[in-house]
């Protein structure tokens, strides 16, 4: 199974500012919808459906977003994503916005996702299938804060470029 799924996007004109820039508020938004589709489509997991069979989701409980370049109306951005971490009620998920080509890193998000039961408005632990989906495809990094992270991507990404 694919640890990090990857997809393409079209940034569109309502979502920029004067500046035909992403707008910052948006990128969550191009950043959620497409997880949503992307664990859909290549982990058969549909949240909504999920949801309305077992009464439970998850709610996001914290962001961290690193803004590095902007993205224009009407470019075609690539978005990755990977669970790096999880628990038996939290995930973290990394995200990046790349151009289309892939060289350049427009932005990085972690995003903490808690499992809630909808019915008792409580935290829930994951089922015994989810966290077997969860080991199978976890792709753990070696920075333990996002600002790290951010860095050591950065630096990667530069020294790549020398090469």
């Amino acid at each position: 199974m694919e640890k990090i799924l990857k997809t393409k996007r079209k940034i569109r004109f309502q979502d920029c500012d004067p500046f035909n820039h992403l707008n910052n508020s948006k990128y969550l938004e191009y950043f959620l919808n497409t997880r949503e589709d992307q664990i859909a489509e290549h982990y058969d997991l549909d949240v909504f459906q999920y949801m309305k069979k077992t009464g439970l989701s998850w709610v996001v409980a914290s962001n961290q977003i690193s803004y590095l370049k902007p993205a224009f109306t009407m470019e075609t951005v690539l978005i990755e994503s990977q669970l790096i971490q999880y628990s038996e009620n939290t995930l973290l998920v990394e995200m990046k916005m790349w151009d289309e080509a892939e060289t350049k890193l427009k932005a990085i998000l972690w995003i903490k996702f808690i499992a809630f039961d909808l019915q008792t408005q409580k935290a829930a632990n994951h089922s015994d299938d989810l966290m077997k989906l969860f080991e199978s495809v976890v792709l753990p990094v070696d920075q333990e804060t996002f600002e790290k992270r951010t860095l050591e991507v950065i630096q990667k990404i530069k020294s790549e470029a020398v090469v």
